[in-house]
């Protein structure tokens, strides 16, 4: 942490700028996260979560249209050109220069979700999600109703400073009113989008997800201020993620056996490294199922969920670049069971 960001802190304080408070808090937290200090990294964005000075004093909107999304989550990690660009939109919204809508696109477990919780809770905002199944309606011209109705709920009873609305997965209303294998309802439902999007009060933050980008309405997509590409991770930023899921998960589990260069080889086996989403859930799986009374065995599970076999074939292990140490705790055997075996293999 540097010398300007606590100037900023007390900046943003003293001029009562909630959300430009809440923007440097969280790069603070993210400076401590990736220092390796991960516990004060937690504990600020826990008082940025829960700080009574920041809780939106906003009725719960009744509409069978919107699901009242919680906020809170996890330490994000992304990479920082991500990050960027979600400071962008925290800076872009705060200074209130007209850009409000944004689309969210990327393959499944990249974030995009996760992100815009991060995106509320630092904009101090009430995060309303779209309900897909109470707006499209199989009876027809009823799905283009509804969608007026609820773009009229947004501007007119919603308290603009206040919200982000979301529209997890867009794409249910929103492919290509082109394409021969859409129903032309849905591309009515399409251009009634489109003119909703015109008529959105420029105050209403609006975020929308997509796994689909390139089948997307070219007119959407226009309507969007801004489009973040979320598949932007290299095989650095995976291994870099993978190792804070991993301090995580060990301290949430009180494991105290840490081995990155082990455990980096292990990752590495991968041929595409999963996205975030899916390499949270094999970490926290191979450490929650691990061993109680076997502070190793994490590595033996992680490695059966990346190789789909048992670590049991000693010279397969030499070939994937482990020492001996290394097969001793993925195999169980002694170092000079290892060696021996490793010795009689290779003189056979």
């Amino acid at each position: 942490m540097k010398k300007r960001d606590v100037l900023s802190l007390i900046r943003y304080h003293a001029e009562k700028n909630e959300a430009g408070f809440r923007n440097e808090a969280y790069k603070i937290a993210k400076d401590f996260d990736e220092s390796g200090d991960y516990q004060l990294a937690e504990y600020i964005m826990a008082l940025l979560s829960n700080a009574n000075t920041f809780v939106p004093q906003i009725d719960d909107i009744q509409s069978p249209f919107f699901e009242k999304v919680e906020a809170k989550s996890e330490m994000l990690l992304l990479p920082d050109a991500i990050t960027q660009d979600i400071i962008g939109i925290v800076n872009a919204i705060e200074h209130h220069m007209g850009i409000n809508k944004f689309l969210f696109q990327g393959a499944p477990g990249t974030g995009k979700t996760e992100a815009v919780k991060q995106l509320a809770r630092i904009l101090n905002r009430e995060i309303y999600m779209v309900d897909f199944s109470a707006l499209v309606d199989s009876k027809l011209g009823q799905t283009q109703k509804n969608l007026t109705e609820l773009f009229k709920e947004i501007n007119q009873f919603m308290q603009p400073e206040k919200v982000l609305v979301l529209f997890d997965e867009i794409d249910a209303i929103a492919l290509d009113r082109t394409n021969a294998n859409d129903l032309r309802e849905m591309g009515r439902v399409t251009s009634t989008l489109l003119k909703c999007f015109d008529r959105l009060n420029e105050n209403i933050v609006l975020v929308a997800t997509t796994n689909l980008y390139k089948h997307f309405d070219k007119a959407i997509i226009r309507r969007f201020d801004s489009v973040i590409d979320f598949n932007r991770y290299s095989r650095d930023d995976l291994l870099a993620i993978a190792e804070k899921m991993l301090d995580v998960y060990l301290q949430k589990f009180k494991l105290a056996n840490r081995d990155i260069r082990l455990f980096r080889k292990i990752i590495n086996l991968f041929d595409t490294i999963p996205y975030p989403g899916d390499l949270k859930n094999i970490i926290k799986t191979a450490i929650a199922f691990s061993s109680p009374t076997d502070g190793t065995d994490y590595f033996r599970r992680l490695y059966y969920a990346v190789c789909g076999e048992k670590p049991e074939d000693l010279k397969k292990l030499q070939t994937q670049n482990f020492t001996v140490r290394e097969i001793e705790i993925l195999t169980q055997k002694s170092k000079s069971s290892v060696a021996r075996e490793l010795k009689g293999v290779e003189q056979a």
